[in-house]
């Protein structure tokens, strides 16, 4: 372990730094937030702003979506690599190569080197999901790609896109030239350089402000701090080594028993140090299922940081006291070119984080967390067509309507805004009235399914269930759920949440039940309906308070049947009427003769 020396080390000054940078990346947040063209980042603010120092490592990520700043620091070294004795003030890069550190191909990463006074000091990173990237179908999660080469995605491994500040037409001409609505696509380019520019501004300002003698010095001891609080945080641990195994949904005749995961989680609370072995899991599957390395790094760091001190610093300092044995050639581990990595954000990764964070809860009572809610279903779809409003002019988007329920925590019920595990809340849910007037799509309804959360002492968050379909045009519509065969599991006794389900709704008003893998095409009149999962819940749900399940049930989370079979509680009088209470005497004896 590194360790500062005490005094030398000035808690002041770099609490001071440490929050001014954190205000620096705030800053690339709202820029690319504000100047963004497409819904799925200005609305949805699916992306992520980091910043690293020059040699690779992560110092900030203040709001950052887990699956996407764990793995900034590759992203940096995989630039520096690429340029070595080229990286130049006035540089900018565009990345997004699964195989070199980035997440999936959809993920677009700008990173800035910041010179001060002739030396590199950090790189300014800024990662964007975009709404579409060139792949052969019109979508970024190429659930049936069988290689790199099937989804048809442009790769820039740490591409140059600016020198001296000057853009490099060439490669936005090569763009344009591929992606369905460029215009759009552009708007999102030049936020992303945008948000790295001005951290970039802000870091030399920052500089001149304190010297590079001193930054460097904070550098230095913001990261042994951060590294000091860990170990603080797993020697508070029990010695232990835990494994968790659950499973990815089935794919058609190409994975008819789903993907097979396992993790092994093992704490060392002597060295300071936890180990996740990631190491017996299935080769790369021939489809767009696996992971790149930093989302399976990502994933599984996660499920720990879920499962300690909020409060410790998530950079590479902390970084230091975890392990990760990944595999080459696995489904979880280090890909094998030319496999496809076109979903690896989503669903093997929310598995992993679950797989993890519920590991953790087999060390007692308070610790860990239930599996989230999974499934990146139809309320996420990818939805493309023409809009008749705008003289048939073309439009692609994400869709974030939909939200699986947040996990059962031990001392909390899980967010119905959670999003899925690799989001954790961080994400925005769209406004349908925003979604109906940037495309022609009509939202029927969304709504909290009741009923449907993983039942515990502390519940998780139940499932959201919509409705919406094109207004005029045909509109295209793709997503690749998991959840719809396995649901998030419960732990220390808490129930599973629910599976997901989507129908297909004629316009004559039959329904069809659709696969868990989706490529369809709406009409006029025809809708999907459904719902994603529900988080697990956490302790047995007889541990749970009356006063609590009544709350549930007046709130719409329950209805009255589960609260008594479920939950043991025997409820009196009528919702309607608001007369609705707990019979104390009888919710007592039916939970005494559980046992």
């Amino acid at each position: 372990m590194t360790v500062t020396d005490e005094t030398s080390f000035d808690p002041y000054m770099t609490a001071i730094i440490a929050n001014r940078i954190d205000g620096i990346v705030r800053e690339m947040t709202n820029t690319l937030l504000r100047a963004a063209r497409s819904a799925v980042i200005n609305s949805a603010r699916d992306f992520s702003c980091s910043i690293c120092t020059a040699d690779d490592q992560l110092l900030a990520s203040a709001e950052g979506l887990p699956i996407h700043i764990f793995g900034s620091h590759m992203q940096a070294r995989a630039m520096r690599l690429a340029h070595e004795g080229d990286l130049k003030d006035g540089d900018c890069y565009l990345h997004n190569d699964p195989y070199t550190g980035n997440t999936h191909a959809a993920d677009h990463t700008f990173l800035v080197p910041v010179f001060f006074e002739g030396e590199h000091l950090f790189t300014t990173v800024a990662k964007a999901h975009q709404a579409d990237t060139g792949n052969s179908l019109p979508t970024t999660y190429m659930a049936g790609a069988k290689d790199q080469y099937a989804e048809g995605s442009l790769i820039f491994p740490s591409v140059r896109i600016q020198r001296d500040n000057e853009m490099i037409e060439d490669i936005v001409r090569m763009c344009r030239s591929r992606i369905r609505v460029p215009d759009q696509w552009y708007g999102d380019f030049l936020a992303g350089i945008g948000a790295a520019r001005v951290a970039e501004r802000r870091l030399k300002e920052l500089c001149a402000k304190y010297g590079k003698a001193q930054i460097k010095t904070f550098i230095r001891d913001w990261l042994d701090y951060s590294e000091q609080r860990m170990v603080q945080a797993l020697r508070k641990l029990p010695k232990a080594t835990l494994s968790a195994s659950g499973a990815h949904d089935p794919f058609g005749d190409l994975l008819p028993e789903g993907i097979p995961l396992k993790v092994k989680v093992s704490i060392d609370p002597d060295e300071a140090m936890v180990e996740l072995d990631l190491l017996d899991n299935v080769d790369n599957v021939d489809c767009g299922f696996n992971e790149s390395e930093a989302c399976a790094t990502a994933a599984s760091i996660a499920g720990v940081f879920n499962s300690i001190d909020p409060t410790i610093p998530r950079n590479s300092g902390s970084f230091r006291r975890i392990k990760v044995l990944l595999r080459d050639g696995a489904v979880c581990g280090r890909p094998k070119f030319p496999h496809s990595c076109s979903v690896a954000t989503t669903n093997v990764a929310d598995r992993l984080v679950n797989l993890t964070q519920s590991a953790m809860a087999q060390i007692g009572d308070g610790w860990g967390l239930a599996e989230g809610g999974i499934g990146l279903g139809g309320g996420m779809a990818v939805v493309s067509g023409k809009d008749h409003r705008y003289e048939d002019g073309r439009y692609i988007n994400q869709l974030h309507l939909g939200s699986s329920g947040g996990p059962g925590a031990p001392s909390a019920d899980g967010w119905p805004t959670y999003g899925i595990p690799v989001i954790a809340g961080l994400m925005y849910r769209d406004s349908i009235e925003i979604d109906e007037l940037k495309h022609p799509i009509e939202v029927r309804y969304m709504r909290l399914k009741a009923g449907t959360a993983g039942a515990g002492r502390q519940r998780g968050a139940p499932a959201l269930e919509f409705e919406y379909g094109p207004k005029e045009l045909p509109m295209d519509v793709l997503w690749p759920c998991d959840g719809t065969h396995y649901p998030p599991k419960g732990v220390r006794g808490g129930g599973d949440g629910v599976t997901a389900k989507h129908f297909k709704i004629a316009a004559d008003g039959s329904e069809k039940e659709l696969p868990n893998i989706v490529v369809d095409k709406l009409v006029k009149g025809e809708r999907i309906r459904g719902h994603h999962t529900s988080g697990g819940g956490y302790g047995h749900p007889f541990e749970r308070s009356p006063a609590k399940v009544l709350k549930d049930v007046i709130d719409g989370f329950e209805t009255v049947e589960r609260a008594g079979q479920v939950y043991g509680v025997v409820l009196t009088g009528s919702l309607d009427q608001e007369t609705l209470a707990v019979d104390e005497p009888a919710t007592i004896d039916r939970r005494r003769g559980r046992s």
